[in-house]
Order: C-alpha cells, then structure tokens, then sequence
C-alpha cells in the first residue's frame, strides 16, 4: 500500500513547486517588461503655469464740472435785394364778434396842430374894422368894365389869421372885366378884427359880397 501511494505525493510536491516556479517567472517577466518598456522612460512632467495676478484697483467716482457755455454766434445778417423778396398775398381777417377794437389813441395836445386849423363859424366871427364900406370904396369900377357895362355881385373868400390879417383870398364867383382882381386887392388890403372861440383868437374862413354898381 506505501508502494502505490508515493507517486501520488511526488506528483503532488511537483506541482507546488511548478507553480511557484511559474509564478516567480511571470512576476519576474512583468517587471522586467515594465522596467524595459519604452513608457517607462517618459516622465510625465506637469507643468505649471503661474497665474497672473489681477489688481482691481478702487475707482474713485470723480465728478465733471460743467465747462463754459459756449456763447451763441451772432445772428448773420444777409442782405435781401428787392429781386429776392416774394410778394405776399394778405388775407382778410375776420374779426371775432368777441373781439373789442377800442378807439384810437388820440394824439397829445400840440399848440401848433391847433394853430393850423381853420374855423368855418366860431362864437365871434371876424369884424372889418370900419365896416363894409371901407372894402366898396377900394372896389373901383375899371374902364373895361364901365365901357362893357358890366355890373353885379362878386363873392371872395378869405381867411383871416389870430391877427386880424387876410392870409389867403380867392374869387367864389366872379364878374370878370378886371373886376375880380379888384375885389381881392380890396379885401387882402383890409384889416379885421380876428375870430374868437372860447376867448381864443383863431383862423377863420369868411366870404364876403362886393357889390359893382354903374350911376
């Protein structure tokens, strides 16, 4: 019974010494292939990069003074000739009914517009001094018209200053024969009494009759 059981253990002790000569080998040729192999050699190398430091510096809020205004330009002035001005068309405006016109303005008292007007009738009309007679004795007949025959009235018209004085003559209705010029020598050569208005003496405008007679 010993003699059948022997190669039994031999087989046995083998085996364990196979294998754990097959597991030497295989670790001895992973090393071996790890040392040798061409990875190896690289050395991973990591790099680093120094980052930049960034500042942030603090803004100081400053505020902007306004600067000078700018003056404005002075208007150019652009001389229009008569050939560059449209005719403008004007338009009736009607008036509203709210409207109120007031009177115009009246001007200020000037004596010399007062002394410029004529009066027609005023509350004491100018006076020949000496009356109408003095006129018809300077208001002669002339040879012309005593040969023509001619008679009749002839009217002129005067106006008599603040002095009394004939300013202005002209014949309203005339005879002719040379009697018209007559009748105005005989009236711008008489003197009157100036017209009053108010106590005021004033200008007057008067007509007056010269009556031509032949004997």
């Amino acid at each position: 019974m010993s003699a059948l059981k022997r190669p039994v253990v031999d087989l046995k002790s083998k085996y364990k010494r196979s294998l754990s000569v097959s597991f030497i080998a295989s670790l001895s040729i992973l090393i071996i292939a790890f040392k040798f192999s061409p990875h190896s050699k690289e050395v991973a190398s990591i790099t680093t990069t120094e980052q930049e430091l960034i500042h942030v510096e603090n803004i100081i809020n400053t505020i902007q003074k306004p600067g000078k205004p700018i003056p404005p330009k002075a208007p150019q002035i652009i001389d229009v000739t008569p050939d560059d001005i449209e005719d403008i068309e004007l338009q009736d405006v009607e008036n509203d009914e709210n409207d109120i016109i007031g009177p115009p303005d009246l001007p200020p008292d000037n004596p010399l517009i007062e002394e410029d007007i004529i009066f027609i009738a005023v509350e004491h009309m100018p006076e020949i001094l000496g009356g109408i007679t003095v006129i018809q004795e300077k208001a002669h007949f002339t040879e012309i018209a005593k040969r023509s025959g001619i008679e009749g009235k002839a009217i002129i018209e005067a106006i008599v200053n603040e002095t009394g004085d004939v300013i202005d003559a002209k014949v309203i209705k005339g005879l002719g024969g040379g009697l018209n010029e007559v009748s105005l020598n005989a009236v711008i050569s008489t003197r009157f009494k100036p017209g009053l208005q108010r106590g005021k003496p004033v200008k007057v405008r008067i007509t007056i009759p010269i009556k031509f007679v032949l004997k």
